[in-house]
């Protein structure tokens, strides 16, 4: 096992026993550009508003997603995964985003299911839709527009988007833009779109991170890819390489919460998107921190044996997909979340299980390499708390800049020791 230190900054290899150049292609050439981990709706009475409407009755959704690595062709993924009822699609397109809900002129197009425009997604099941011609850059945002016909529960979203998605009345998805339409209403969630693929080069690859809210960007900055594995994609595009985030804010890697626990959501959600070859995991604050506050008053705080057994399942189904499993320690969290319903997520016992697991994490894993962002993102005149300069104000999630630290501190080096970076994708608009 490869072991990787911090000084001066993280190593972190992502090569996968092979050059890179002749890596394994991905599945019919598509790549995974950009994820959204689906989650069930919660009910009303839960700690946090689900900010999305109950159903969905003639409206169209338009949502905006940065993906990483571009392509000359692409084609989404609507999800139904927690659905009871097949869920109508009318129509739907996809366009380059020019600014707010607006959609670059000549770019739009048309999608189709199995050759129609209109389409049902299966309860429990996704829709993939047929590949379209639009030529998209690295790094491209797009407009992501779904007309909804007949009346339609919410009952699969992904919370935080960390994105304005606008909901307005009537077959939207041809308009250029819908955010001054009559009856608009937005929400920061995402609304049926889980994933978009792009057609990539040979020798394309992704890199998928499985985490928490730390790693879905729950204070980063909104519309602006601030998350800390939008930095990273945007170091790793010009190599070819895409970044899909598979972070749902409350999940935990042994339980379920605000989401299904990592256990069992990660074959959908990272080893069957196609051409993923690395995983980093950055998950266990909540397994440590839930217990005993407002999330789960009576549930008992796992064990760090059954925390290690888990990251050792996650390494099985891995290898067993021929996929790399990097490990991320766990960053401070003292004193977090102050003046909340959750204020006694933090407490010095909940600390000392995360500093174990740390340690085994650095010497004992059984991962092919470790990012030690405990030591890049603590103050060093306070090891328990986050950096001042990295730190959101809540003392759990890393700011913008506390992001964007995280991201470089991770040395890219190792992946291109015998390979010369490979050109970002250019588009052309036809």
């Amino acid at each position: 096992m490869q072991r990787l230190s911090l000084f001066p900054a993280i190593l972190l290899s992502l090569a996968l026993g092979v050059p890179l150049a002749h890596a394994a292609e991905p599945a019919h050439g598509w790549l995974a550009s950009w994820t959204a981990s689906p989650q069930a709706v919660w009910s009303s009475d839960f700690l946090f508003p689900s900010n999305v409407p109950a159903v969905l009755h003639g409206h169209t959704v338009r949502q905006v997603a940065r993906l990483s690595v571009g392509g000359p062709r692409v084609r989404i993924v609507l999800s139904n995964a927690y659905g009871k009822a097949p869920l109508r699609i009318g129509a739907a397109t996809v366009a380059l985003a020019a600014s707010a809900s607006a959609i670059e002129a000549g770019s739009l197009r048309t999608l189709t299911f199995s050759g129609q425009p209109a389409a049902s997604v299966a309860p429990g099941a996704p829709l993939v839709s047929d590949p379209v011609e639009l030529s998209v850059p690295d790094l491209a945002r797009l407009t992501v527009s779904i007309h909804l016909p007949q009346a339609s529960p919410v009952s699969t979203f992904h919370w935080d988007g960390r994105e304005t998605a606008w909901i307005a009345p009537q077959d939207q998805t041809r308009a250029a833009r819908i955010d001054d339409a009559p009856g608009m209403q937005t929400t920061t969630a995402r609304l049926l779109l889980s994933a978009i693929q792009v057609e990539a080069a040979p020798g394309a690859q992704a890199v998928a991170i499985l985490g928490d809210s730390i790693t879905d960007g729950a204070t980063a900055s909104l519309g602006m890819d601030a998350r800390w594995p939008d930095f990273l994609a945007k170091r790793l595009a010009p190599h070819g390489v895409a970044v899909i985030n598979a972070g749902i804010s409350g999940a935990r890697l042994l339980s379920d919460g605000m989401g299904d626990n990592a256990l069992a959501r990660f074959e959908r959600d990272v080893l069957a998107q196609p051409g993923v070859r690395t995983v980093i995991v950055l998950l266990g604050i909540n397994d440590i921190s839930w217990p005993g506050t407002a999330f789960a008053p009576r549930q008992k705080r796992p064990t760090l044996e059954e925390l290690t057994s888990g990251y050792a399942q996650l390494v099985a189904q891995a290898r067993s997909r021929g996929v790399r499993v990097i490990a991320a320690t766990l960053t401070p969290f003292e004193g977090a979340l102050p003046g909340t319903p959750l204020s006694n997520y933090y407490q010095p016992e909940k600390d000392a299980l995360r500093q174990q697991l740390n340690a085994w994490i650095r010497a004992s894993g059984p991962f092919d390499a470790v990012l030690d962002f405990d030591a890049l993102a603590r103050d060093p005149a306070h090891p328990l708390r986050l950096l001042p300069a990295y730190d959101s104000g809540d003392h759990l999630h890393p700011g913008d800049a506390g992001n964007r630290a995280l991201a470089e501190g991770i040395d890219l080096s190792l992946l291109f020791t015998n390979q010369s970076p490979k050109p970002a994708y250019k588009a052309v608009l036809r």
